[in-house]
């Protein structure tokens, strides 16, 4: 019989799903500065994380269809690779609100866990040269550090090189 996962108290959806699936993860809050000009840049530099191995979830549009794309925060999304991962021809970010309705989270707090609607994902390639690495556990000033491996079973990602 399997055992019935309490929520955790101030938990996110996303680390709500990692406890649900029995994922090992650990968390990392760190205080948000709302003038910081990156998120990414400020749990990079909270956690004392190289920022090749903190990872941002950008929401983009390609070929209309919402997609994730997981990069890390020491580069930028190259909309085009991304779209060519998906099978797609064209992509754009999408608009901010549209992601923030879709997820359930708002912008640089957007985790590619624990989403009110799955969406497709793409997961850069640079992850896998990590054991662990860390994305937006679902607020701004918390993450979570997982292996790229988990994090690509949870969300049915696929892996490809979508950072430049």
């Amino acid at each position: 019989m399997a055992k019935k996962q309490k929520k955790q108290s101030g938990g996110t959806p996303a680390t709500v799903a990692l406890t649900a699936a029995g994922a090992a993860f650990t968390t990392h809050a760190y205080e948000h500065d709302p003038a910081h000009p990156s998120y990414g840049e400020e749990a990079a530099e909270a956690m004392g994380v190289s920022p090749d191995r903190v990872f941002k979830t950008l929401v983009a549009e390609v070929d209309g269809r919402l997609t994730v794309a997981v990069v890390p925060v020491s580069g930028s999304l190259d909309l085009k690779a991304l779209a060519t991962a998906v099978g797609g021809k064209k992509a754009a970010m999408a608009d901010p609100a549209a992601a923030e309705r879709t997820t359930g989270y708002v912008r640089g707090g957007i985790s590619p866990l624990g989403q009110r609607k799955a969406l497709p994902t793409v997961l850069d390639a640079s992850a896998t040269g990590h054991p662990t690495i860390c994305v937006s556990a679902g607020r701004r000033g918390l993450e979570v550090e997982l292996a790229p491996a988990v994090l690509a079973e949870l969300t049915g990602a696929v892996t490809a090189p979508i950072a430049r």
